[in-house]
């Protein structure tokens, strides 16, 4: 397969706790690792075989410790091609899926090498902070799609 064909299905979670404030990671990519973080959704690559469904649940119990999850439908899909730590292209296609915990301290012990490795922070925003916080955030309309899918799912 050639390099500007290579592709990564991702699952990615709006996760929301019982207060309305959503879980977000701060990382860098591979590719900059000297670079700003971005504040981002949890979820990551999908494994063979896998659902988009199966996927979103074993990346919320990995990056955040939290099994009792109820998981939502698609709110949105993106395609865009970003860069591996080699600097080569990699088409992401992501899927975006509502989900709702009880929140509480997110636990680390799940985290892989990479993650320990370009992820910087992790914590609860209210959709109000995070519209003033002033860092880069991924996707950069967010804000608007969580506060759509808060209201879609009360």
């Amino acid at each position: 397969m050639s390099e500007a064909r290579r592709e990564r299905l991702t699952a990615r979670v709006l996760l929301f706790d019982a207060a309305d404030r959503i879980l977000l990671l701060k990382g860098r990519l591979p590719s900059a690792p000297d670079a700003p973080g971005w504040w981002f959704t949890v979820g990551g690559g999908m494994e063979p075989g896998e659902s988009v469904r199966e996927a979103a649940l074993r990346e919320i119990a990995e990056e955040t410790g939290f099994t009792n999850v109820a998981l939502g439908d698609t709110l949105f899909q993106s395609d865009e091609v970003l860069h591996d730590r080699k600097g080569r292209p990699v088409r992401h296609l992501s899927t975006f899926l509502f989900a709702r915990c009880p929140g509480g301290e997110p636990d680390r012990a799940g985290w892989q090498a990479l993650e320990l490795e370009f992820i910087d922070d992790i914590r609860w925003w209210s959709i109000d902070d995070l519209a003033v916080c002033g860092e880069p955030i991924y996707p950069p309309d967010l804000v608007v799609r969580a506060r759509a899918a808060l209201a879609a799912h009360g």
